[in-house]
């Protein structure tokens, strides 16, 4: 059976940057393949058609995978006005728009802590980043109809490339 609309497609790839240097390596990918957002739209282009033991190795430019990194998403915000524990590395939820409390929220990596500050960084943390994926089909099967309907993989073993 090959790629296509409406199949369920399982990868196992490697993902460096543009230079070679590793961001994952021995990873699954498992998505629903025709369109449904379970990857991004140049991986499931580069696996259509493809069939089990196909290899591909694709590179995606940072517009087609997860945007320019984008200073209007750093913030400085003070240390007391956020819940504790704060620590660097961790993800915070926070309005997307400062003047808009209640609105929309993401998540916020915190990048530093000093002098009662924290510095908040809202960009995907591979924005920025032209992505080589190295992938090889190990698995290719028809959709069941659950699929289908909820538009996902049951069980959502599906690679979710953003923050938790």
């Amino acid at each position: 059976m090959n790629v296509g609309d409406n199949t369920v497609v399982t990868a196992r790839y490697t993902l460096t940057d543009a230079q070679n240097a590793p961001i994952e390596t021995d990873a699954y990918l498992t998505y629903l393949h025709g369109g449904y957002g379970g990857t991004l739209p140049k991986l499931e282009e580069a696996l259509d058609g493809k069939a089990v033991g196909d290899r591909v190795l694709v590179q995606i430019e940072p517009e087609d995978a997860f945007g320019d990194y984008d200073e209007n998403l750093l913030r400085l915000e003070s240390l007391a006005a956020l819940p504790a524990p704060v620590e660097i590395g961790t993800y915070i939820e926070r309005p997307l728009r400062e003047d808009d409390p209640a609105g929309e929220t993401d998540q916020f990596l915190v990048t530093d802590i000093a002098e009662g500050a924290v510095i908040l960084d809202g960009n995907h943390p591979l924005a920025g980043l032209a992505l080589r994926f190295d992938l090889e089909v190990t698995d290719v099967r028809p959709a069941t109809d659950t699929e289908l309907a909820e538009r996902r993989v049951t069980g959502d073993t599906a690679i979710r490339l953003h923050r938790p």
